[in-house]
This record gives structure tokens, sequence and C-alpha cells, in this order.
């Protein structure tokens, strides 16, 4: 049966004008260009070091890029954008109030433009973006463990802002990344890390043994902190791990983690 759920922390921030698309190109990880009625695009916005500020996924619609991201990091994201658009013939509006965002999963999307495949996993279902409302039939925890179970971040506290890079959290194999359409913020130290090899770090599903361990509380491994756990849902969570601690005996507090990398997710060995 397909499922559907509002995301109620979700919000859309609106790119409009001439410049729109070559505006965006300039600045994040994959090509605005692509993005067409049906068809999302994951990306994100990076500091000029390299590291990850926020993520979204980018709808066209009739007169404007739709930006899907977290709805409390649409003010700082304004902020940055207004900063770089200098004589950019775009404008940039907080559009939550016309917009609702749902996601979906074990079914196809609804007929809208709209509405698109998730770009990152076949598995993940689809996202939609709407003016009135849908008939939801799960919940955003029924999400939340949908999308953990698969590895697929959503932004904080899966992404910390300034200290992530994208390659430790999926964004080359989740096609979050496109290596091949030139410049944007932070594209020189995303292409050092994949090319020499640095990435030292992952974000990995963990089955969390019992309940209780909460985002945030550090994992140990031989009585070494070896990362961090992120999302929880239940019995599940994103942890961002050493890779050379994957195979090791994991704790949270108390509670005992075994790792379950997805098979999409390319590590060492």
């Amino acid at each position: 049966m397909s499922k559907i759920t509002l995301l109620p922390d979700r919000g859309v921030l609106a790119v409009r004008g001439p410049d729109r698309v070559s505006f965006l190109n300039g600045l994040v990880s994959n090509d605005a260009a692509l993005a067409a009625p049906g068809r999302a695009v994951w990306a994100a916005l990076l500091t000029p070091q390299g590291k990850y500020l926020a993520d979204f996924f980018m709808f066209a619609g009739e007169d404007a890029l739709l930006l899907d991201t977290q709805k409390t990091a649409i003010p700082a994201l304004l902020t940055k954008l207004t900063r770089y658009r200098l004589r950019a013939a775009v404008t940039l509006v907080d559009a939550s109030d016309q917009h609702a965002v749902y996601a979906g999963w074990d079914g196809p999307p609804p007929p809208s433009p709209l509405a698109a495949p998730d770009p990152r996993l076949t598995e993940a279902g689809w996202r939609a973006l709407c003016p009135a409302p849908l008939t939801a039939n799960a919940t955003a925890d029924d999400y939340a463990a949908h999308r953990i179970v698969l590895g697929l971040p959503d932004g904080p506290p899966d992404l910390e802002p300034e200290k992530t890079l994208l390659l430790e959290a999926g964004f080359d194999e989740l096609h979050g990344i496109d290596w091949k359409k030139g410049c944007y913020m932070g594209q020189e130290l995303t292409a050092r890390t994949k090319y020499r090899g640095l990435v030292k770090r992952r974000l990995v599903p963990v089955d969390i043994a019992q309940p209780g361990a909460a985002p945030g509380t550090p994992i140990l491994a031989d009585q070494r902190e070896v990362g961090e756990l992120r999302s929880v849902a239940g019995g599940l969570g994103l942890a961002m791990l050493r890779q050379d601690a994957l195979d090791k005996n994991l704790t949270a507090g108390d509670a005992p983690l075994s790792c379950r990398p997805p098979a999409w997710m390319h590590l060492p060995g």
C-alpha cells in the first residue's frame, strides 16, 4: 500500500527571475538546469572551504526554481543567497505558505509537475510540493524510519553546518553532485576529497539494541570515541562514524550498535 506523509519541518524557498539557473549553478553542487516538471534535483550549498551549509531538492515551477529544504534553514539560506546575488536577475522569497512538502513511498507520485521521484534512490519513493493538502496515511516518524534504513540524510542533525563534507554523507553515490557542470562554491575541496580518497568518516545506518540513545550521543569502540549518533527513529539511527570503526563493537551510551551499510554505499574493501 502506498504511504504518504506531510513533512511539517520542510519549507520552500522560491528563486525567481531569468538568471535563476545560472545563479544557482554558480553556488550549488548539482546542475539546476536538470530540474524539470516531474524531475527533482538534490543539491547542497557549501562554504568556500567545501563544508556543508544546507541541502535541498530543486523543483522547476512555472516561473521559479522551488527549493524544498528544512524550514528552520530558510532564513539563513535567504541571507546567504542574497549576499551572492550581486547583479543577477533573481528574487528570493520564502514560499512555505504556498506549498506544503509531502513524501511518499511504495507507490507512484501524484500527477503533478511539482511531484517527482526522489532523485537519490528509487527505493526512497517520491516528493511533492502541494498548494492543497494530500490525504496522508503515514507520519513524519514513519518517513524518518524509512529514510534512515536507506541511509538518507535529512539536513541537521545528520549533516553539521560548516563541518560535514558532502562525500561523508553519500552525496556522490546519491546523485547530489554534478562533477562536470563547472565551478561552484566549495567545488575545489569536494573534488580533491574525492580524487585523493580523503574521506575518513561516513554517515551510516545503525541498529540500536535498546532504547534511550539520543541524537548527539558519542559512539565508542574499545573505549575510544569513533563517532556520534545523529537521527534516531525507534531502534534505527544514522551515525557519523570513522570508516576504520565500522566493523568494531560499538556502543552509544549503554546501547550496543551494529552497522548496516546500504548496498549503494561505496566503502573501502
